[in-house]
């Protein structure tokens, strides 16, 4: 290989780089537009969620129950009932998500030491939201049902009620279960998937549109020195982007950081590499920018967003599509990605994704060299 032509060839595309206002666009807006818009506008966690209560006894215990619901972050009181059928208009009019019914007799059923039940009607339109206020609601039941039996107990006598068991739990590595501390390191994942391969899947199919690449193929550079050349600058720029979304991610959206620096950089130059190469093969093969953009955005933005375990946990995925996903480095990337910044994982715990990524890279660049072939063929 001659460094020389390399050198030149890097140099070239450098210089296409800049007076291309389109990669220009996209190295500089696409990975900040991305970190905002997912960072913000992704979250797994509901707060201020819309509560409607109809309180048919409208004691002192009733309301300390009500009070649990509408004094923390989760839920947020629309309408104070005066009838069921007031209620249940709320919830189908969407003006609320949840309708909780206190039924009267409730204190004295309390007293008594028996049980009481509650009503909540939620709307389920969002499934998943649904689960969460479900979750959400029995927090505040069993803490409300936790206080009753505590006061019974002390009031009746400790052999006359059912001893009260407490569990005590510690999170690790999220501590305050911030989905976005999950979302936004997966996020420079898919930062890194889309810019690495969308700008080098215009690099050979440029050449093919306006009609140099018979320049290119009379030079006796040779094709491993023009993989390397073209591919350098954006590896260059690449690596910047990684540096500038795990900043954004740490000191912006203040996403724990508690790896090393050197190993989150030799993670994304793997990855990074993978993606160049999967780039440049493609536009070795469509040998047009606009198929080898529009394959370059399936290829890596769907995989990178649907199948990584970026938004959706791969272990509850089906058998085959969980196979399907070993394939794609972006799994690995985002496994790593969230390892060295919430957890704090060495070099030794990731080996199994860093080997994967250096797999991939090596099957995609030998499939690269013989994509990329300096005939007019």
């Amino acid at each position: 290989m001659n460094w020389g032509r390399m050198a030149a060839l890097a140099r070239k595309e450098t210089i296409q780089i800049r007076r291309d206002p389109r990669s220009l666009a996209v190295v500089l807006l696409m990975p900040a537009m991305l970190m905002a818009l997912m960072g913000y506008g992704i979250g797994l966690d509901q707060t201020h969620i819309p509560l409607c209560v109809y309180d048919r006894e409208g004691s002192q215990q009733s309301q300390n129950l009500l009070m649990g619901f509408v004094s923390n972050r989760y839920f947020s009181l629309k309408l104070n009932a005066r009838n069921y059928h007031e209620l249940i208009d709320a919830v189908d009019g969407g003006l609320c998500t949840v309708g909780v019914i206190v039924p009267q007799r409730f204190s004295q059923l309390l007293d008594a030491g028996q049980t009481a039940n509650v009503q909540a009607v939620i709307d389920a339109t969002d499934n998943n939201t649904a689960n969460l206020v479900i979750s959400y609601a029995q927090v505040v039941v069993a803490r409300f049902s936790a206080g009753v039996q505590l006061a019974y107990m002390r009031r009746k006598g400790p052999g006359l009620g059912a001893q009260t068991l407490n569990v005590e739990s510690r999170t690790w590595f999220n501590e305050d279960l911030e989905s976005r501390n999950f979302i936004v390191p997966g996020v420079v994942a898919l930062v890194m998937a889309v810019i690495g391969t969308f700008l080098t899947s215009l690099t050979i199919a440029r050449e093919w549109e306006r009609g140099t690449m018979e320049q290119l193929i009379s030079t006796p550079v040779t094709g491993m020195e023009v993989i390397a050349g073209k591919l350098i600058p954006y590896f260059v720029i690449g690596m910047v982007d990684a540096a500038s979304c795990a900043a954004i991610s740490a000191w912006w959206f203040e996403v724990p950081f508690r790896g090393s620096v050197g190993l989150l950089l030799g993670a994304s130059a793997l990855f990074l590499t993978g993606v160049l190469l999967l780039g440049f093969m493609i536009s070795a093969l469509a040998k047009s920018q606009l198929a080898a953009s529009q394959f370059a955005l399936i290829t890596t933005f769907l995989p990178a967003f649907l199948l990584s375990g970026f938004a959706f946990p791969i272990d509850q995925m089906p058998a085959g599509i969980r196979a399907i996903t070993f394939i794609f480095p972006a799994r690995y990337y985002v496994t790593a990605l969230k390892s060295i910044f919430l957890k704090g994982t060495g070099i030794s715990a990731l080996s199994g994704p860093l080997l994967a990524m250096a797999v991939f890279a090596a099957v995609v660049g030998a499939a690269a060299i013989r994509a990329f072939k300096k005939t007019l063929q």
